[in-house]
């Protein structure tokens, strides 16, 4: 039995009985979305999918909130990036509107126990709400029951927690893993040596994308991963590891897949080690779009899982839509990666474009979470940003 046909059937196995447990939620969205990110056989066995328990969630105090945004990690662009679009354009937009007072915000720098401990000052500095970012999946769930306790939801994005009163959002890392894996997989031919070089593993983002690509790769009997490395989603410690994975192994090596942000890392290891005509796939990060956009031949499409902007600004829609009582149905709210190819590339960057850039593409919000797509997560769904209390 192959790689895909074994985490189909773990996969399936797990997510069926939770679904017939909880199926709820998931019977209230579109059948087609259901079918799509919420099918059994290409769902991350561990992904919350149930109904939501906070359906009939009401906040504790009106508007302004104070929300506290307990982040884990700040050493790449993708966290600058969202950081920029949170303080920049979240944050003043809705402090206008009237419905927000401050945004606290913690760093812990990976380190699960000071995360638990900042979480819990910010819920004995009376946050409203409380929102993390690609943390360890099951670490913070007795800090997360103790925030909902005291009348504090906990959001999570680009990753999911396992607590059940957490609300999730995020791409389907699995199916997005697998598309990415199986592109590769096809533009080698069905044949050839891959390194994989994940996120951060532990984190529920890396570990179920991980996953998928794997299971990806294994739709070609003739595809080797011949090494998995961990780029920890930045470009520095991606091109260090990259580097001695190189220097180390001199045999023949046909295409890396890597979990942005690490791509450029790869392809200046690869610059640097001399290697030609290896494959890298490619996500968001603008240096390495425009690096493919004067390089056709590296990749045949890009796949974006995380656009920064785009993934904070979706979090931060579920959050307000459940503090003003619209009741998320689902703990997870997933969305669909988006395929770039190289003549979208070539409209979107111009001819002299950086390939040390260290801002991302994202795609926008008519990709990433509508107001009509969110729509159906909710069971009284409305625009929050016109919410009248």
């Amino acid at each position: 039995m192959n790689l895909l046909k074994q985490m189909t059937l773990a996969a399936g196995a797990l997510a069926v009985s939770l679904i017939a447990a909880q199926a709820e939620g998931v019977d209230e969205i579109n059948p087609d979305v259901a079918e799509r990110l919420y099918n059994p056989e290409m769902l991350d066995p561990m992904q919350p999918v149930g109904a939501s328990p906070l359906r009939e969630f009401k906040a504790k105090n009106p508007p302004p909130w104070k929300i506290g945004y307990a982040s884990s990690y700040a050493g790449n662009t993708w966290r600058a990036n969202a950081m920029e679009a949170l303080q920049k354009d979240i944050i003043p937009k809705w402090k206008e509107m009237g419905l927000i007072s401050e945004v606290v915000i913690t760093q812990s720098n990976l380190n699960d126990s000071t995360q638990i401990q900042q979480m819990r000052q910010l819920v004995d500095q009376g946050v409203d709400a409380i929102f993390v970012c690609c943390s360890n999946p099951t670490a913070l769930n007795q800090t997360v029951q103790y925030a909902y306790d005291k009348g504090v939801p906990t959001f999570s994005f680009t990753g999911y927690l396992t607590a059940p009163t957490s609300v999730n959002s995020s791409v389907n890392y699995q199916v997005a893993g697998f598309e990415i894996g199986k592109r590769m997989a096809e533009e080698l031919g069905g044949e050839g040596n891959v390194l994989v070089v994940e996120g951060i593993p532990g984190t529920s983002g890396s570990d179920s994308q991980d996953r998928g690509v794997k299971a990806g790769l294994a739709t070609a009997p003739g595809i080797k991963i011949v090494g998995s490395i961990a780029g920890m989603w930045t470009d520095q410690v991606a091109q260090g590891e990259v580097q001695k994975w190189l220097a180390t192994h001199p045999g023949k090596l046909d295409g890396i897949v890597v979990q942005s942000a690490a791509e450029m890392g790869v392809l200046r290891a690869l610059k640097q080690s001399g290697r030609q005509g290896v494959k890298v796939a490619v996500g968001g990060e603008l240096g390495a779009l425009c690096t493919w956009r004067k390089d056709p031949s590296l990749i045949d499409v890009a796949v974006q899982t995380w656009p920064p902007a785009d993934d904070i600004g979706l979090i931060w829609d579920i959050m307000m839509r459940t503090l003003q009582g619209q009741g998320p149905k689902v703990q997870s709210v997933l969305v669909d990666p988006v395929v770039i190819t190289h003549e979208d590339v070539m409209k979107l960057l111009p001819e002299d474009c950086d390939e040390n850039a260290q801002n991302w593409f994202n795609v926008g919000k008519d990709s990433w979470g509508s107001k009509d797509y969110l729509d159906q997560f909710f069971v009284n769904p409305a625009d929050p940003t016109q919410y009248k209390p």
